[in-house]
């Protein structure tokens, strides 16, 4: 049997966010520090830049993570490839080509405690319950899921979204049950959730962040004539029609 003080709250780490079998450990300050370099890390801890990683309790179940994400495995945990046969192996590589994404994500299963590498971005956990089991994300914010949860290659659906939108043909979408874990360059709490009910959202620049696939995605110009949206200094904006939720990061 194993034991291990990694979940126990300690002057320099805690537990910050759970959910499903994920946790989210982040170090408070850096104390491997020298005399030379203790200045620097003192006052980016004061400015939230901070070590996190995220740790995956398993429990003869399984998780799929980024490729190279892994720092230890404790318990009977195996590694595989997320990969069914030569046809999906095709997919996901063109698939990664289009996304940047990693062609092949590993799957770890069996029971134990996953710790993948630590990371300076902030990790957000998002449950598809709340994205109607549903949710596109930009490109390199995945980090990892639940094997409950699929991933899959979309295309924009329209071709204005996708060369004036500055998002890109393809993004990356995630669907099933279950958590997902994303690696974003802003917290949780900068981040603006909105909820749309048969309605409409534009956003001036590619701020979004994860968006529900059901919603149409559109460029636009902001007044009617072009003539216009030069006069208000606007110009084009993303538009999100339907109903779902967007999450944006203002300030990245």
């Amino acid at each position: 049997m194993i034991q291990t003080n990694l979940l126990n709250a300690t002057q320099v780490r805690k537990i910050v966010a759970q959910n499903g079998m994920f946790s989210v450990l982040e170090y408070d300050h850096d104390v491997s520090v020298t005399a030379d370099s203790a200045m620097r890390a003192y006052y980016a801890a004061q400015m939230n830049v901070r070590k996190r990683q995220l740790i995956a309790q398993l429990n003869n179940n399984a998780v799929v993570v980024q490729a190279g994400a892994m720092q230890l495995m404790i318990g009977g945990i195996n590694a595989a490839a997320d990969v069914h046969g030569a046809g999906d192996l095709l997919k996901k590589a063109v698939g990664s080509k289009v996304t940047g994404e990693t062609a092949i994500k590993p799957r770890y299963e069996g029971t134990g405690t996953l710790v993948l590498e630590p990371t300076y971005k902030h990790i957000i956990l998002e449950d598809l319950a709340n994205w109607g089991g549903q949710i596109v994300i930009e490109d390199g914010l995945f980090l990892a899921c639940e094997s409950t949860v699929n991933t899959r290659v979309v295309p924009r659906s329209n071709l204005s979204s996708a060369v004036l939108g500055g998002e890109g043909l393809f993004n990356c979408a995630l669907f099933g049950n279950g958590v997902i874990a994303l690696e974003s360059p802003v917290p949780a709490s900068e981040i603006i959730v909105v909820d749309l009910n048969n309605d409409q959202l534009k956003i001036d620049g590619n701020m979004a962040i994860a968006w529900s696939s059901g919603l149409q995605f559109t460029v636009e110009k902001t007044t009617k004539s072009l003539l216009g949206s030069a006069a208000s200094g606007e110009g084009l904006v993303n538009v999100y029609r339907g109903t779902g939720r967007v999450m944006i990061a203002p300030v990245c």
